[in-house]
Parts: structure tokens; C-alpha cells; sequence
């Protein structure tokens, strides 16, 4: 003897709109880790080592570097002290919080490193740091 239910009888789907929602959530995460992500940006220098040195990874930040012979490079581009200090002005007067990183040639003079720092410290800058190696990644030289 076969016993109906009161209830009508239900088919059974795949609910597939939970798994679009975790598909744009896993999305959304990967997009925004990728955007926290950033390569700094500066010339290539021989930089000095020190043992205590930590890898420390801004996205907004600004980068400067002196070479030997003591040009001044504002990211990857030539620049002037004259246009050096505008340029920080500027920076400095959207975020006075902004990091700044002075990356060194172990050969550059110490008076044109202190001439990038004097002009970072002007404008008002209070988060300014040296770029170094750590100590494990230093190359012995010839």
C-alpha cells in the first residue's frame, strides 16, 4: 500500500547562486591584495649593509637614491635639489605622513647624502630612512 504525503512533492536542484557569491568573494579578496601590492621604484644602487636592516614594504611612500658620482634621483628620474624640494613640498602637502626612503651607493659622498636628507627634513618629513642591505645578501666586492 503506497501512503501519499499532504505535502507536494519537491524536485531536487543545485543551488548555484551560493557559489557565485563565493566566487566573487574570492574575487574581490585576490583584487584587493593585489592592489596593496607594489614594486618599489628607484635606480639601481650598491647599498651598504647593516645587521640590523628589516625588509620594510610601503605601497605609498617616496624614494629617493643618490648615485657615486651624487646625482639625485626622485623615483627613477633625474632631478635637481631645486626640484627635489618642490617635489617633496608637493608630496609633503597631500601626506605629511608619507615615508620617505634615501637609498645610497656605498661609494656616494657623504655630503650629498646629507644634502637629500637636509632637504627631506625641511620640508617637514619625519618618517625618512636609509635603504640597506641586510647583512646575508651583501656581495663581497672584487
Amino acid at each position: 500500500m503506497k501512503l501519499h504525503s499532504p505535502l507536494p512533492e519537491r524536485k531536487t536542484r543545485l543551488e548555484i547562486i551560493p557559489l557565485i557569491d563565493v566566487m566573487f568573494f574570492l574575487l574581490a579578496s585576490f583584487m584587493m591584495v593585489s592592489l596593496t601590492m607594489s614594486k618599489q621604484q628607484t635606480i639601481k644602487v650598491n647599498l651598504p649593509v647593516a645587521s640590523s636592516a628589516q625588509s620594510d614594504f610601503k605601497p605609498d611612500m617616496i624614494n629617493l637614491a643618490v648615485n657615486a658620482t651624487g646625482d639625485v634621483f626622485f623615483d627613477k628620474a633625474s632631478i635637481t635639489l631645486p626640484e627635489l624640494d618642490r617635489k617633496l613640498s608637493e608630496r609633503f602637502g597631500k601626506d605629511p605622513a608619507t615615508p620617505v626612503y634615501i637609498s645610497a651607493d656605498v661609494n656616494t659622498r657623504y655630503a650629498d647624502l646629507v644634502k637629500v636628507l637636509d632637504a627631506a627634513k625641511r620640508v617637514g618629513f619625519t618618517k625618512v630612512a636609509f635603504n640597506v642591505k641586510p647583512a646575508g645578501a651583501a656581495k663581497p666586492n672584487p
